[in-house]
């Protein structure tokens, strides 16, 4: 029983983990005025083509349609003389679409991954064995998930290119994610820049839930020491 329990601290540790990076991902895709901020931050209106005054509603409608709330990708707004700019090729907005099936599952991931982690979280910490089987479990499990990040992270550092094209190769069963920067808004509006600071503020928040493990299952292996030796 030591060893299921400390398998199902291992198991609920990653679980966490997955919980805490799938929700990062969810409520950022989900934020209209910070996907904006990003945008004309890298991508301001004289390189991107966009007015200013049009980058919020580009970053509310952007975040709208990867979460559900809205049914198309595009946006327009009327010029300084009158015309209506149509933002977005077709092929542009069918990639965007290949990019709400990637929120959708990254949502299921999410839900799965919170209720297996408390049911493995309850039936680890109540199950026979020893008292602390089940943290140092978690300890374990954390170290392993953070081996895989770790090694993702040096890849990145080392060659942010050729993980960003073998994401996207891996992400996508089309090309439609080989844009045109001249032709193309959307890639002009996102650069590799743009997804470079949402990923190291995403992984900012996501070390929430490592960090609140580690407490735990410190705090766990404690307790259940003080406890034996009574």
């Amino acid at each position: 029983m030591t060893a299921a329990r400390k398998a199902a601290g291992a198991a609920a540790a990653v679980l966490w983990i997955v919980f805490g990076i799938t929700a990062v991902i969810l409520w950022m895709a989900g934020d209209g005025k910070l996907l904006a901020s990003d945008m004309a931050r890298f991508a301001p209106p004289e390189e991107s083509g966009l007015p200013a005054a049009e980058y919020a509603g580009v970053g509310d409608m952007t975040a709208r349609y990867l979460t559900g709330a809205a049914e198309r990708f595009q946006y327009e707004y009327t010029d300084e003389d009158g015309r209506k700019v149509t933002c977005f090729h077709d092929y542009e907005e069918a990639h965007m679409a290949d990019c709400r099936g990637l929120i959708r599952l990254d949502k299921t991931v999410m839900w799965v991954s919170l209720g297996a982690a408390l049911i493995l979280t309850g039936l680890g910490r109540f199950a026979g064995g020893r008292r602390d089987a089940f943290f140092r479990g978690m300890l374990i499990g954390m170290r392993l998930i953070g081996a895989v990040l770790a090694a993702l992270l040096v890849w990145a550092l080392a060659d942010f290119d050729g993980l960003f094209v073998t994401f996207h190769k891996t992400a996508f069963t089309n090309d439609g994610w080989l844009l045109n920067p001249r032709t193309d808004l959307l890639i002009r509006l996102m650069p590799q820049e743009f997804f470079i600071s949402l990923g190291i503020r995403g992984a900012m928040r996501a070390l929430a839930a490592p960090i609140a493990l580690e407490i735990a299952a410190r705090i766990g292996i404690h307790r259940a020491g003080s406890r034996e030796d009574r």
